[in-house]
């Protein structure tokens, strides 16, 4: 089940799959992990390693890749875009404290889904939500069209 948690604010993207919003009404802070994708990562980190042994791709590369993400974020979400925020019932906080949920701009589109339906994200498998199988069919369909970072590698 999905609920609505507000209105807010971009303030920063902090890579394809992450940004610090503001809450128009309250002025929270809070970072959003965009819930169901992952994108390549923009700086070296645990997880960034992990990326390397998994993809069997240097570092170096998978942080150009996590750039090219990061931009296109920025490009469909820029800074001050409002943006309706909804959040699964379970798995609202992930292990970093960070809130997890689903993006939408203005006109109506879910940031998360468009991020995969153009190449510059993945789903991610680890965890489910309730958009998984709807995320994988999308990804396979921007895989095969070479869309996004899938123009560059067909893995990240």
């Amino acid at each position: 089940m999905i609920h609505f948690k507000g209105f807010y604010k971009i303030l920063s993207i902090v890579d394809g799959d992450g940004m610090v919003v503001s809450n128009l009404n309250t002025s929270e802070l809070i970072e959003i992990r965009l819930y169901g994708i992952d994108a390549p990562e923009v700086k070296k980190c645990r997880k960034l390693l992990l990326d390397e042994k998994v993809t069997r791709k240097p570092g170096s590369f998978l942080i150009k890749l996590g750039l090219l993400s990061k931009n296109y974020l920025s490009s469909i979400a820029p800074i001050n875009t409002t943006v309706s925020i909804y959040q699964e019932t379970k798995n609202k906080i992930d292990m970093y404290g960070r809130t997890l949920a689903y993006a939408y701009l203005p006109d109506g589109i879910c940031i998360n889904e468009q991020m995969i339906k153009e190449g510059y994200a993945k789903p991610l498998n680890e965890y489910y939500c309730n958009q998984l199988g709807s995320y994988q069919y999308l990804s396979n369909f921007a895989r095969q069209g070479k869309k996004g970072l899938y123009n560059i590698t067909q893995e990240f």
